[in-house]
């Protein structure tokens, strides 16, 4: 999981990702910041993912957003 953390922090390194990790866990996130989120993690994988087709309920764990990261760097 600290592997997660680190690439979202490369994606934007003003948010605290501990944070926000336990926010995706405990299901605190809207779902605007779960769709915007998904949003960035596939932008900088150079993925276009249009934000209708993300539904926030496929994305309400950290454990979800890493199999999510974990598939799209096997694409490269």
């Amino acid at each position: 999981m600290e592997e997660l953390i680190e690439i979202l922090m490369d994606i934007d390194p003003d948010i605290e990702y501990e944070t926000h990790k336990t926010l995706m866990d405990d299901g605190i996130l809207t779902s605007f910041e779960l769709v915007s989120l998904v949003s960035q993690i596939a932008d900088t994988f150079g993925v276009r993912i249009p934000p209708e087709q993300i539904i926030p309920e496929n994305f309400n764990s950290a454990a979800r957003i890493y199999k999510l990261i974990e598939r799209l760097e096997g694409e490269d």
